[in-house]
């Protein structure tokens, strides 16, 4: 099976197709926003340390795993270990599969947006009216539902073309573009008015407004802004080939994730404070507050279609990735055939996503334990599952993989033993004990 296995056709190609995984709406749609909430600057260097530990130390880990086993997640822990392990992998496959189906609905969102920015209906600079755009938008039966088919349908079309033509030939062109595009509204929105408030609030810390919620929030994001815990990057580590390195991928895969993050935040946060909005308005800062910044802003109805469009790249590289985890499953452990198991996969997603939709609207009355369907789902994956996941990740690969796994890793990547120490320090009790962490205080 390993020998008939794509791989990866350059160590760039690979690169770009794993930032482009963990590069999202987390980084883009929800960073921005936990920071505002979080007291901006203080929380930005809390979350970068997290990242370049922790967060780094994890990527690795899931890394070994796959380019080890030449397999899928659940494969993957039969090789290493068997026993109860693969339920660890199959851990990976499930929050893979259910983010998906909602993040599909989200996504939806944002091509919608776009496309409504080139029509000009959601940009107003009345705050309230754009509000109930957005909500008489998300609450309707049919079209949110048509965009979450179109964006389910994008990413079939990239996993049905395979890792070589497919993930990592889009990931070359997504990911440049994503970068420029970001670079663009960062100059518009650092140069304009008033924006200096606003890149203080971001860049310059104010540690007494750090508190317990703080910690645990930036230890959420840094862990879910990567994609850990979901079976991705064991699913691209495992297209590797055998001796390809790890060490510095990873490293470059971290820095192409965060720098996106910081830039989003680059143009988010300067232009809420140019134009007098609320940094912590939550995750209408999207899809409320910024329509109505780009309507007062000059040449504001282009930045909002580059904007959008910036947010379907992200959201696109990530869910091709969530996409290819459930395909390579069915693969791998059943030889099924790509192109078939992509379009079920991609159709089964998209029943799935439905209910989602729907829940923010007609059919908001029916709860799971009291929430929507959408809401209980990414509570189940943020909450519950990923953690798990990302536990599980790090006690096996800290305390259960064989001792020559990490010795080739250390061989292949020509690391100083001292590095080397630090990460086996990181993976066998920081990282256990941050992530438990996180899924204490996600239960609480």
């Amino acid at each position: 099976m390993a020998s008939e296995r794509e791989h990866w056709s350059s160590r760039l190609g690979f690169i770009l197709a794993a930032a482009g995984s963990a590069v999202g709406l987390g980084n883009i749609w929800r960073f921005p926003y936990v920071t505002g909430e979080n007291g901006g600057a203080a929380f930005l260097i809390i979350y970068l340390s997290i990242v370049f530990s922790i967060g780094f130390s994890v990527v690795i880990a899931e890394l070994i795993i796959g380019r080890a086993t030449q397999l899928n997640p659940v494969g993957a822990f039969k090789r290493l270990a068997g026993g109860v392990w693969p339920v660890a992998g199959y851990v990976g496959i499930a929050t893979a599969f259910v983010i998906l189906s909602f993040y599909c609905v989200i996504a939806g969102w944002t091509l919608a947006y776009m496309v409504k920015s080139i029509t000009g209906t959601v940009l107003s600079s009345d705050i309230d009216q754009v509000g109930a755009t957005f909500s008489t938008f998300i609450s309707d039966p049919f079209e949110p539902v048509i965009y979450t088919a179109i964006f389910a349908a994008l990413s079939v079309l990239v996993v049905l073309r395979g890792v070589t033509h497919g993930i990592e030939r889009a990931a070359r062109y997504l990911m440049p573009a994503l970068l420029v595009i970001l670079l663009v509204l960062v100059g518009r929105s650092v140069t304009l008015e008033g924006a200096s408030a606003g890149i203080a609030f971001f860049l310059q810390p104010d540690f007494s407004k750090v508190t317990w919620g703080t910690l645990f929030a930036a230890l959420g994001q840094a862990f879910f802004s990567l994609s850990l815990g979901m079976g991705a990057m064991i699913t691209y580590g495992s297209y590797l080939r055998p001796h390809d390195g790890i060490f510095g991928s990873a490293l470059w895969v971290t820095v192409i994730d965060t720098s996106v993050a910081v830039l989003a935040g680059l143009v988010i946060l300067p232009a809420v404070f140019a134009f007098g909005a609320e940094p912590s308005a939550g995750p209408g800062l999207t899809f409320i507050t910024l329509p109505s910044i780009f309507a007062q802003m000059p040449l504001g109805e282009v930045f909002a279609i580059l904007f959008f469009f910036l947010l379907v790249i992200a959201a696109l590289t990530s869910a091709v990735s969530l996409l290819e985890v459930v395909v390579a499953y069915f693969v791998d452990e059943f030889s099924a055939n790509r192109i078939n198991t992509t379009m079920i996969v991609g159709a089964f997603t998209f029943v799935v996503a439905v209910p989602s939709s729907l829940s923010l609207g007609v059919w908001s009355g029916y709860t799971i334990a009291g929430k929507g369907v959408l809401d209980a789902l990414d509570f189940l994956t943020n909450n519950i599952t990923m953690p798990v996941g990302g536990l599980l990740i790090a006690l096996f690969v800290g305390w259960v993989i064989k001792p020559e796994i990490v010795r080739d890793l250390v061989e292949d990547s020509k690391i100083p033993p001292i590095v080397v120490a630090a990460w086996r320090i990181v993976i066998r009790f920081v990282a256990p004990v941050a992530i438990a962490t996180i899924l204490v205080n996600g239960l609480v």
